[in-house]
């Protein structure tokens, strides 16, 4: 009992230096999602975008948060909410409050990909859609949604029926949001370099992030230590794979033979093809032609003071 009020003294006099550099990196998690946020918005459009890359990404963050919560370092911490003050419990849930953070970002990202996405379908020789379709984006979201009730309800049943599971619960929760981190970044590097353009995804928030990542994953090794591997490693794995997409994005935005065209792919196709209600190649102008051809003809086939008696 002594230890553990020893533990949560220690709690109620915090490492300022650690404190204040977790509480910016709750600000940068922010501000790093915002120019998703704001790219989506402002393009009303999801475009780019691939469905697997938001299904993986959420139901990762889903996976850490319910890590996170069910850490035994955590759930010591959020006992010795009860004999300190505000400004240490505040402290101590720091951990908690940057994860569920990320979690939240990502379901919005997934709510305007929903919200915003491209209706028009892209359709190929055999007229088959080339992109996802809108049912396609709402299955995703039900998974999503699915799978975080189910983190939440097993982490409350494990932690009121079988408290001494806890730990075991959380490592489980965290090698799954490694894997799930591990291959998140694949479909959307796949769909950049099929489109060869970035689309609705923002190369701000990557350029954030990448170097976030691993600032924030020293941040929760210095307090969760070894045991907690499995929180801080999703982070590292993260930035590796986010950084080889943030190499194509700059690639195809800013450096390669096709830079520039970002957003503008998506209309171009759809103007081009003919089975999403553009026009098709030349059919503009056949129509336009067509039209004078027609006058013309109707000309021609009005009597004049030339024209024979006899047909032929």
């Amino acid at each position: 009992m002594d230890s553990l009020n020893l533990q949560c003294g220690q709690l109620d006099s915090p490492d300022y230096k650690n404190f204040i550099l977790s509480i910016l990196i709750v600000f940068g998690i922010l501000l790093s999602y915002l120019p998703q946020h704001i790219r989506i918005i402002s393009l009303k459009s999801s475009f780019g975008i691939s469905p697997y890359f938001v299904l993986l990404g959420t139901t990762s963050g889903s996976s850490a948060l319910a890590n996170v919560v069910s850490q035994q370092q955590s759930l010591h911490d959020m006992s010795c909410c009860k004999q300190i003050s505000g400004l240490g419990c505040f402290s101590a849930i720091l951990g908690i409050l940057q994860v569920g953070t990320q979690c939240l970002c990502f379901f919005l990202i997934l709510f305007l990909f929903v919200l915003f996405f491209p209706r028009h379908q892209h359709y190929g020789v055999n007229h088959r859609p080339t992109t996802p379709t809108y049912r396609t984006a709402l299955t995703v979201a039900g998974i999503c949604i699915v799978h975080a009730l189910v983190m939440l309800i097993t982490t409350l049943a494990v932690g009121l029926r079988r408290p001494a599971a806890l730990q075991s619960w959380s490592n489980f929760c965290g090698v799954l949001a490694a894997l799930l981190a591990s291959v998140q970044y694949f479909p959307q590097i796949y769909t950049t370099l099929r489109l060869r353009c970035v689309g609705s995804l923002s190369i701000p928030m990557m350029c954030i992030q990448t170097p976030g990542s691993l600032v924030w994953a020293g941040s929760l090794a210095a307090r969760l230590g070894r045991a907690g591997w499995s929180t801080w490693g999703v982070l590292i794995v993260t930035a590796c794979l986010q950084g080889t997409l943030l190499a194509l994005g700059v690639w195809f935005e800013y450096l390669g033979p096709d830079k520039g065209h970002g957003h503008d792919d998506e209309g171009d196709a759809s103007n081009k093809n003919p089975a999403n209600g553009g026009p098709g190649p030349g059919r503009g102008v056949e129509a336009e032609d067509g039209e004078e051809g027609q006058g013309h003809i109707q000309d021609r086939d009005q009597p004049s003071e030339e024209t024979p008696l006899l047909g032929g």
